[in-house]
């Protein structure tokens, strides 16, 4: 196991909402999204296990945590605070499609305006003839 220790600092994800067979589910409040297996702790950084699954919608998702071998999802409060290493977190643009403007930007990149230049004109070729006659 990587993890070895807590984090320097956890952040709040979300509130323990039921357990469901050994997992716990877990509401997320925060936009970012968690990384599967990002161990998952208790406000005094004790690790309680590890994200599982991921599910639900963007705007309003769960995830189930795989509770560590002593630890069972049955001995936990509706609403008890789960916290996580803030460095386990995706930013949510990452999975939303991107505006038409950034779509843009990117392909012009590789594409079109590449091409442009070097092809469109027969830079090198139509060029070269100017220049000398």
């Amino acid at each position: 196991d990587r993890d070895q220790g807590p984090p320097e600092s956890v952040i709040p994800l979300g509130y323990f909402s039921y357990p469901c067979q050994q997992d716990l589910v877990c509401k997320v409040e925060i936009e970012d999204v968690p990384y599967f297996n990002a161990p998952i702790y208790l406000e005094n950084k004790e690790c309680i296990g590890k994200i599982d699954e991921i599910f639900g919608n963007l705007q309003d998702y769960y995830v189930s945590v795989k509770p560590n071998e002593n630890i069972k999802a049955s001995s936990f409060q509706k609403n008890t605070k789960l916290f996580i290493d803030p460095a386990k977190l995706l930013p949510l643009k990452r999975f939303l499609p991107q505006p038409p403007g950034a779509k843009r930007g990117g392909g012009g990149r590789g594409g079109a305006r590449g091409g442009r230049g070097r092809g469109g004109f027969g830079g090198r070729g139509g060029g070269g003839f100017g220049g000398r006659g």
